[in-house]
């Protein structure tokens, strides 16, 4: 069906008056003004109007506009055509299954026909409608009226379908071959242009020339002379080609986190004047799968370029754990590939000039606080060389580590400062707790705007690390503040008796504090840890668990109620009881037996045990219950023996909140030790020397 196609007047009798009015609302108002026109001129022929006089008629179509075009498609009910088709007003029909296009007649039928040279009549609408889904089309009633009907021929929309189709697969697979890194070496996607970043990332800001020197590292000389033979080889390697060395192709840095591993690698580098290649190995797990190792081959690639260089990856564990269940994920295929590249890459003895055919010198320098977990492949000769120890620096070494950080940041330090102290103070203490501590002691100065930094800001300092922030609003007040207090002056009773039978193995209470802290304590008695040592004898571990229990004690001889302030207290001693019995093998009933080692099983170098371990747990947790419950009784035993210093004590520690010098040292000395904490502390000595004389006789 043409849509500006002439159609003629139907055959059918006249329609009914209803669809005339139909048919009359359907058509368009231009209609309405040309059937007026053409009405005027034919009056005017019959009316004898001379043939070359402008008629009334031919005016009107010479001021007629032109034909319009038919509008468009336009809804309407079903019902509608139904009354269209009884009036014999449709000529054509298009059936697309329950959609129908329609075409009404030029004229109703009755109407007279059109005139020859007179205007053309409007073409009809195209009308469409939907037939509900229960309703039959009306077949019958069409053909009886001679209505063109038919459906759309969808043959000649095949061509434009496959083309349609097509289009679309080019669009997906051109879509794709943009997320795929193209062929010129990772470009021309969106996965090669993250390489591209990635490796331009890795240019940049990894290479550097240190400006540190061994000299700023203190408190790590053992580290230090290790490392010194690696800077001489790169200084003059001639002397060591001569005998047959070769440099260690890598160097494995273990210790505790804020020993100063980085800051050696640094030194090294600064010290040997060569570039310096620095990344963390978490940088090389990205989360496409190929661009770790991407990243590995690029680092050791720019390091050869200007070898020799050192290459230093921090807290490489990120990447190079164990390939087993136990140690990492399993699946992980990015780390996996990660790890192979640089095994790949430090595999091999060639370090040859690179002018001479060779790989060039590059030495890698790790850093780890896990060693244990580290893939066996990595560790072997070859690859990392050698193990470094970084150890906590001893007092002499924490003396020197405050001067290097007091010199660098200019402290002006007051007439009675000894830094001696400081160091004797802070056992245990990192490279970065000691710069973290004179920092402190600084920013404590700045603020009280004194001009130069006293001990008492060292203190102050120092205090806040190991025991917290104090809170100012926070106040103890009522029966919280007298519970605190004597579970305080508990554990300093304890502690006094437990040094004073202990000499040299556990020192005395220098301070004690109910005022509440950041991180929940809401107290604490502070006994310093003394003089380095590296062992920790049998009497001393029983002296610290009854020291742990004092607290506690105190609050079931003097309180109504018992308080849940012993938490921390009854976990620490847990833990150390646990070791005592199952690491330490200090415990007859257990024996030397290392439980820890029974429970790897399964693992690279564990045992398998089967029904035996649970027996085994069994015993050792029996043997920790009671080495507490001994603490527990001896620590009320000596409370009880030194009731009247407890209660004074603790009235006096409520009063004044703070207790430290010669008035908490006046305080404890009428403390004594009972009978019952002698022997508590003498009974590992008496069963060895029973077990002594039953293995002589």
């Amino acid at each position: 069906m043409v849509p500006g196609q002439q159609l003629g007047g139907g055959r059918a009798p006249a329609p009914a008056p209803a669809a005339a009015a139909a048919s009359a609302t359907l058509a368009p108002p231009a209609e309405g003004a040309r059937g007026a026109v053409a009405a005027r001129g034919r009056r005017g022929a019959l009316e004898g109007e001379p043939a070359g006089s402008p008629s009334t008629s031919s005016l009107a179509r010479e001021a007629a506009p032109p034909t319009p075009r038919p509008a468009g498609l336009r809804q309407v009910p079903f019902s509608e055509f139904v009354r269209q088709l009884e009036a014999d007003a449709v000529r054509e029909v298009e059936i697309d299954g329950m959609r129908f296009r329609f075409q009404l007649r030029a004229a109703p039928p009755g109407e007279a026909p059109h005139i020859e040279g007179g205007p053309s009549p409007a073409p009809q609408p195209v009308l469409r409608s939907t037939r509900p889904a229960d309703m039959a089309t009306p077949y019958d009633l069409m053909v009886q009226n001679g209505v063109i009907f038919g459906s759309p021929d969808r043959a000649s929309g095949r061509f434009l379908t496959a083309a349609m189709y097509g289009l679309y697969t080019v669009l997906l697979f051109g879509a794709v071959g943009r997320l795929l890194p193209g062929r010129g070496g990772g470009r021309g996607g969106v996965l090669g242009s993250a390489v591209a970043r990635g490796r331009s990332a890795s240019k940049g800001p990894l290479r550097q020339l240190p400006s540190v020197r061994f000299s700023d590292v203190a408190g790590v000389d053992e580290a230090k002379d290790e490392l010194e033979e690696v800077v001489e080889y790169l200084r003059n390697p001639e002397r060591f080609k001569r005998v047959g060395a070769r440099p260690p192709a890598g160097l494995l840095l273990v210790g505790a986190p804020g020993t100063g591993k980085t800051l050696l690698a640094k030194a090294v580098a600064g010290e040997a004047g060569v570039p310096f290649f620095s990344m963390a190995a978490s940088e090389f797990v990205e989360l496409y799968v190929g661009m770790g190792a991407a990243r590995v081959r690029e680092l050791f690639v720019n390091a050869r370029k200007e070898s020799p260089a050192i290459v230093f990856i921090d807290e490489i564990d990120a990447v190079a754990k164990g390939r087993d269940t136990k140690m990492r994920s399993v699946g992980n295929d990015e780390r996996e590939q990660t790890l192979n590249q640089l095994l790949v890459e430090m595999d091999g003895f060639d370090s040859g000039e690179a002018e001479d055919g060779g790989k060039g010198l590059v030495i890698c320098i790790a850093a780890t606080n896990r060693p244990d977990v580290l893939d066996a492949a990595l560790l072997r000769p070859g690859r990392f060389d050698r193990r470094v120890p970084v150890e906590l620096p001893d007092c002499e070494g924490r003396l020197e580590i405050l001067g290097v950080h007091v010199q660098r940041q200019g402290l002006p330090l007051a007439s009675g400062v000894s830094l001696g102290a400081v160091a004797a103070q802070t056992t245990g203490f990192t490279g970065a707790d000691l710069a973290n501590l004179v920092n402190e002691a600084a920013l404590l100065a700045g603020r009280e705007r004194a001009l130069e930094v006293s001990s008492e800001h060292f203190d102050a300092a120092a205090e806040r690390m190991y025991a917290g922030i104090e809170k100012k609003r926070s106040i103890l007040r009522g029966p919280e503040k007298e519970t605190v207090a004597r579970h305080e002056v508990g554990h300093a009773l304890v502690g006094t008796a437990v040094s004073r039978l202990l000499p040299g193995l556990q020192t005395e209470v220098e301070k004690l504090s109910i005022v509440p802290r950041s991180g929940g304590a809401l107290g604490f008695a502070y006994m310093p840890p003394g003089e380095d040592r590296a062992l920790m004898f049998d009497a001393e571990l029983l002296g610290r668990l009854a020291i742990f229990m004092g607290g506690r004690a105190a609050e079931e001889l003097t309180c109504d109620r018992v308080s849940t302030g012993a938490m921390d207290d009854i976990q620490r001693a847990t833990e150390m009881a646990y070791k005592a019995v199952a690491e330490y093998g200090l415990s007859s009933a257990v024996g030397p037996l290392s439980y820890l080692k029974l429970q790897e099983a399964g693992s690279e170098g564990g045992l398998l045990l089967g029904g035996s371990q649970g027996k085994t747990g069994e015993r050792v947790e029996s043997e920790v219950k009671r080495l507490l419950d001994e603490a527990l009784g001896v620590a009320r035993a000596v409370l009880q023996h030194n009731r009247a210093v407890l209660a004074e004590l603790s009235s006096v520690l409520a009063d004044e909140e703070r207790l430290e010098g010669d008035s908490l040292r006046e305080g404890l000395s009428g403390v004594s030790a009972p009978p019952a904490l002698v022997q508590y502390l003498e009974a590992p000595g008496d069963r060895r020397r029973a077990e002594k004389a039953g293995w002589e006789g």
